[in-house]
């Protein structure tokens, strides 16, 4: 069998949208007020936090992930409480992360999951799929399959070092995790995000 290639085109779109970040991330980078400035980092984390989570369709404000995050009392769903404890629980954990490594990948996933979704921390045990509406419009391999689809992917990862940027990497990487793998999760809605 061959090596590994993961369904993907890069775009003019895409190679644009990489450049406009990377030149982003260059001018943040050149500012050291971050480091020299710890509020600013716990509040960006704050708005990382609560934006990943309003993805997943967590209801809480601004204010309310604020609030968790600071050990304030928050009237709320628990689910989506327990969802902002465990990503800035996930966000304490990421320097001690090799984001090449599927078992850290296993053990973030634990983290992020915990108390929420019923196989925290392993691969899908499960058949799984998205639907839209009674219509099943795809359906993931089956589960005895994720764990060499899994070490198909991050050597596919791990081979793309040099020759792929890292923000393409990293957004087939998560494409495939999501729609191919499907680790046990709680998303509601699949956006196209035209990797393909």
């Amino acid at each position: 069998m061959g090596k590994y290639e993961p369904p993907y085109t890069i775009s003019n779109k895409m190679l644009e949208l990489v450049s406009s970040i990377s030149e982003k991330v260059g001018k943040i980078s050149s500012h050291r007020e971050l480091e020299t400035r710890p509020h600013l980092r716990k509040n960006n984390r704050i708005r990382s936090i609560h934006s990943s989570l309003k993805i997943e369709a967590n209801s809480l404000s601004l204010a309310e992930v604020r609030d968790v995050i600071n050990g304030h009392l928050v009237l709320g769903d628990q689910k989506e409480i327990q969802e902002v404890k465990n990503a800035y629980a996930a966000y304490e954990k990421i320097s001690e992360i090799n984001p090449k490594s599927m078992s850290d990948l296993i053990k973030i996933h634990g983290i992020m999951t915990y108390r929420t979704v019923g196989e925290s921390g392993v691969f899908r045990k499960g058949e799984e799929g998205v639907f839209s509406g009674d219509r099943c419009i795809f359906v993931a391999p089956p589960p005895n399959m994720v764990n060499e689809l899994m070490k198909d992917l991050f050597s596919w990862v791990k081979n793309s070092e040099g020759t792929i940027h890292p923000l393409i990497v990293s957004a087939v990487f998560i494409m495939n995790l999501c729609l191919y793998i499907l680790l046990q999760t709680e998303m509601e809605e699949w956006p196209d995000y035209g990797i393909w």
